[in-house]
């Protein structure tokens, strides 16, 4: 199973509570830029000390599955990039023995690259991925594929569920960066 997480505003106690109650072993930040001006307790090395603190081991990926590496493109661009396959390969595999939970800022997973690029790619190769929410509840993330399905509108008698899937995910990310903007 891997997990994602937002870490939102949350102070930090209640951040390492959550990953505790998800059972984390292990922090993959995927941010491109590892820090945080607004929540300082997010910086690459405070996180990482902090987790260590919890028992809780850290890594920064975000070179290969961050959602603003240089050059830019689309999340289907990015998918497409070797560093990107290979950096999915080692998650799925490193995910057998360890409870690892992908982390970015967004507290919403459907508003983070950590699902619009990353959990979606892991999910079509057949991990099972579960998102830990603010409130500390969970959702498996066929549930987010099903919110976002929804969102697009009803059925499309031309396009097939993983067609009509792709295309909301495109028109989720453009929605996302008219919003970033």
């Amino acid at each position: 199973m891997i997990k994602t997480i937002g870490h939102s505003n949350h102070p930090i106690e209640r951040f390492l509570g959550l990953l505790k109650t998800g059972e984390v072993e292990l922090l993959v930040d995927v941010r491109s830029t590892p820090y945080s001006r607004r929540f300082p307790q997010f910086g690459r090395e405070k996180l990482a000390s902090s987790l260590a603190d919890a028992g809780i081991d850290y890594l920064w990926q975000g070179e290969a599955l961050g959602g603003k590496p240089s050059g830019g493109g689309s999340y289907d661009t990015l998918a497409a990039r070797p560093e990107f396959i290979v950096a999915l390969d080692r998650l799925i595999a490193r995910s057998a023995t360890t409870t690892l939970c992908l982390m970015c800022a967004e507290k919403e997973p459907l508003d983070c690259h950590r699902t619009l690029l990353v959990s979606r790619r892991l999910a079509e190769r057949g991990a099972m991925v579960e998102h830990l929410m603010a409130d500390g509840s969970a959702r498996p993330h066929h549930e987010l594929e099903q919110s976002l399905l929804a969102e697009a509108g009803g059925p499309d008698l031309f396009e097939d569920r993983n067609g009509r899937l792709a295309s909301a995910y495109r028109a989720r990310e453009r929605g996302r960066k008219t919003i970033m903007r």
